[in-house]
């Protein structure tokens, strides 16, 4: 005799527990990440207000089981957050650090080309990003390369960065 149980989970399958407390552990990380971040790049991420406030409290607290504790709660509430769209701003404010990486090695590349080699460097970035004063360009240039002979401080050569840095962006 066979008998015969009602499907209730038709279509979809039932979360279990181990899946539950992963996507739990999963939204405590997401949240930690929050914590780890300076509050002019909070602004930039959508929350709730009661989260944005205990995201904030936990900087004041200092005992370790503490933390622990409101780490827990902070992920108790990114359930009722929008994670998908607190992820995409996340991965929005990290591609915007990898651009100003980059950027700053480029600055630097830059730099570093103008004061080793002579006219072919200089002449591919006039070229390439018309600067406003090529005398101030050549100047800084000359006095990067006399520093770096004398073994002084670099003072040129931070005017020069600063003014590859401001010509570029």
């Amino acid at each position: 005799m066979i008998h015969e149980q009602p499907d209730e989970f038709e279509g979809e399958e039932p979360v279990s527990k181990s899946q539950r407390k992963r996507e739990s552990l999963a939204l405590q990380k997401l949240g930690k990440t929050l914590t780890e971040l300076k509050p002019q790049q909070l602004t930039k991420i959508p929350l709730a207000d009661d989260l944005r406030e205990a995201i904030t409290e936990l900087e004041r607290i200092h005992h370790r089981e503490g933390r622990r504790r409101h780490l827990q709660f902070i992920g108790k509430l990114m359930r009722s957050a929008d994670h998908d769209a607190i992820q995409q701003a996340l991965d929005g404010l990290q591609k915007e650090g990898l651009q100003q990486v980059q950027q700053q090695h480029l600055v630097e590349q830059w730099r570093d080309r103008l004061l080793s080699e002579e006219k072919e460097a200089l002449a591919e970035f006039v070229d390439a990003y018309q600067p406003d004063d090529i005398q101030q360009l050549n100047q800084l240039i000359r006095q990067a390369r006399k520093e770096k002979a004398q073994e002084k401080p670099p003072a040129a050569a931070r005017k020069l960065f600063r003014f590859v840095r401001d010509t570029l962006t």
